[in-house]
């Protein structure tokens, strides 16, 4: 099991205040619903949504210092999928929501969050959101029992959809003190997390009724020497000098960018001659020429550059982990644009984005985004990109330097391959998508030839498909070329790699790191190690396989997030399965990789010796937990993957 400390959780990368300031203009109600769910609800629903709104207001920076980075945060992990701009300006919030819930001590100094709301003010109306039925209730009643750390960690699992490694990183750049236990005070509340949503929790469409009539009159001078002293101040404060005074060189709020609008000028798309990729000393994306029957059409074009710059509410948009959907930050390269089933789809590259327009051919509406990290791509993983998708079926845009291409059945290996057209293109007929909901019964892959080798793709549900590999981590082979013991290694690994879609995964490699004669003379059984391999390099999904000799498909006896184990940084790996003999009788197994000169196992089972296969009885039906360890011939100590 993965263990993280919360020293190694870095906050989000430091931005500038221009983009803090879009990115709390664009997400602000969701903002300050984040707040208003954050903060204590004793504080009443009134001063609830006036301090939400206030919060979000001063998540601001206000100016750096040279040396200094006023509070900003530091290094985003690279699986955040989040816009930088959003993520500060998100934790700035949750800081202060988090402060307004600290009781006043006589002894400290008030924070400026634990203080009734300057700006904004209303007059003579209490406001408060829409009332909603008694699940919202119910919800409300159970959140105001959790701690401040224990509402942000619901809000950011149920409404912001964050895992909890994600979580436990927001909270501690938010200055939370025990990230997990706010996440063991969250767990009672998963089931009603669909209701954070809810019109109930929503400061931003809310009703109004009078205040106190009587009060409000007796109290009505004072209130208008109030309402001077605030406009004096705030004039004071547009002065000139240390204060929030003028920006220096930078352009007013909202001014026209003329490097942001030749982004997203139709006419300042790159396009590569068709031939480039012939004498290009790199052979990646960026030598994609323009292909499509559409690359004319400038009004095309314009609406997804638009799009892409400026998602609107109805637009579905998709993006891989780890990578930024934020607009252009130049003039894009344009791969394709043309019609595709019943779509009109346009395909762009930035550099480390694959992005992809979609939209009917009898109108806008329903328009699609997606976008995938490419960086780094080389000829094998820059061979083909996804261009069109529907229910069942995929077609793919292959590159410029693919020969011929095939498909083949995966799960079963006697089939051979089957040629696949393409159009002038290059756009391939409609394939059978695995990603198409199945009892698995069939995992169509893509081969692609160029010049010198032929590589295996498949559809793991994103623009870019994922590259299949087979052998040692230090020299892994393409599946095509690995052969007929590698193909019947792979189908039955096939069907688990469902367990690795829509993760940004660039490759997939199996490695048949052991084989065992199994007690009882009941055949040999094959120890697997898959590792998926991400585009932005961390994130990486490890999976231990037991192949019975009579089994079609492999049991995953483990599986590791974020671990080195079968990489080419540490190819060692050692794994354990229960296995039940023909008898009836319960072994305890397990292998390890080469390198392994010893395995041991202890708690329910007792065992070890020399050697990197162990086989050992147990008593009768395995009831507790066992420990396997093992020793590498130099020595060290090494544990199982789990």
């Amino acid at each position: 099991m993965l263990n993280v400390s919360t020293q190694e959780l870095a906050t989000p990368a430091p931005v500038d205040v221009d983009q803090a300031e879009a990115a709390l203009v664009e997400h602000y109600a969701r903002l300050v619903r984040i707040a208003y769910l954050v903060l204590p609800p004793a504080l009443g629903r009134n001063r609830r949504v006036l301090t939400a709104h206030s919060v979000v207001q001063r998540s601001l920076p206000r100016r750096r210092a040279a040396g200094d980075d006023g509070g900003m945060p530091g290094q985003r992990r690279p699986e955040d999928a989040v816009d930088p701009g959003y993520a500060y300006v998100r934790v700035r919030v949750l800081r202060q929501a988090l402060d307004a819930g600290l009781p006043l001590k006589r002894t400290a100094w008030p924070k400026r969050a634990q203080l009734p709301p300057l700006l904004p003010q209303v007059w003579g109306l209490r406001l408060f959101p829409r009332a909603g039925g008694a699940d919202e209730l119910g919800l409300d009643q159970r959140l105001s029992a959790l701690s401040g750390p224990g509402r942000a960690a619901c809000v950011l699992r149920g409404l912001e959809r964050q895992g909890d490694a994600e979580v436990r990183r927001v909270l501690a750049a938010a200055g939370v003190a025990d990230p997990k236990a706010a996440l063991a005070e969250a767990d009672g509340v998963e089931a009603l997390y669909g209701l954070l949503e809810s019109p109930e929790f929503d400061p931003c469409a809310l009703q109004a009724r009078p205040t106190d009539l009587m009060r409000r009159r007796r109290h009505g001078r004072a209130a208008l020497a109030a309402l001077a002293a605030a406009v004096v101040c705030g004039a004071l404060l547009g002065l000139p000098g240390d204060g929030w005074g003028p920006d220096g060189a930078a352009a007013p709020a909202y001014a026209r960018n003329p490097v942001a609008e030749a982004a997203l000028d139709p006419g300042n798309l790159r396009r590569v001659a068709p031939a480039a990729w012939q004498r290009s000393a790199r052979t990646d994306f960026s030598v994609w020429p323009a292909r499509g029957g559409l690359v004319g059409d400038r009004e095309l074009l314009r609406r997804a550059l638009a799009v892409w710059a400026r998602p609107g509410a109805a637009v579905r948009a998709s993006a891989t982990p780890g990578t930024p959907p934020g607009p252009p930050m130049g003039p894009p390269q344009l791969l394709f644009a043309g019609e595709v089933d019943q779509a009109r789809v346009v395909l762009f590259h930035d550099g480390l984005r694959a992005v992809r327009y979609a939209e009917p051919k009898d109108g806008t509406e329903g328009a699609a985004l997606d976008f995938a990290r490419t960086d780094g791509a080389d000829s094998a993983s820059a061979a083909a990109l996804v261009v069109g998708r529907t229910h069942a079926n995929v077609r793919y845009l292959t590159a410029p330097w693919v020969r011929e291409v095939s498909a083949r059945d995966l799960v079963d290996p006697s089939a051979g391959s089957r040629p696949v057209g393409r159009d002038a293109h290059g756009v391939t007929v409609p394939l059978l998508s695995p990603v198409a909901p199945s009892s698995c019964t069939a995992w169509d892959v893509l081969e692609v030839r160029d010049g010198t080798a032929t590589r295996t793709l498949t559809d793991l549900g994103e623009l870019a498909p994922a590259r299949l590999t087979s052998g040692p981590p230090a020299a892994p082979v393409d599946l095509a070329a690995a052969g007929a013991g590698a193909r019947a290694q792979w189908a039955g690994t096939a069907c688990q790699l469902s367990l690795v879609r829509s993760k940004g995964v660039r490759a997939v490699n199996s490695w048949r790191f052991a084989e065992q004669e199994l007690p009882g003379a009941a055949g040999t059984a094959a120890w697997l190690c898959t590792r998926a391999d991400t585009w932005r390099g961390t994130g990486s999904t490890v999976l231990g396989q037991f192949h019975a000799p009579s089994a079609k498909t492999g049991a995953v006896v483990a599986k590791a997030e974020e671990s080195p184990a079968c990489g080419v940084r540490e190819p060692r790996v050692l794994a354990g399965a229960l296995w039940q003999a023909p008898g009836g009788r319960w072994f305890m197994l397990a292998a390890g990789g080469p390198g392994v000169a010893s395995v041991a196992v202890s708690g329910g089972a007792t065992g070890g010796g020399d050697g990197r296969l162990l086989a050992v009885e147990l008593p009768g039906k395995p009831s507790q937990q066992v420990e396997l360890t093992g020793r590498l011939e130099d020595g060290t100590r090494i544990s199982s993957l789990r």
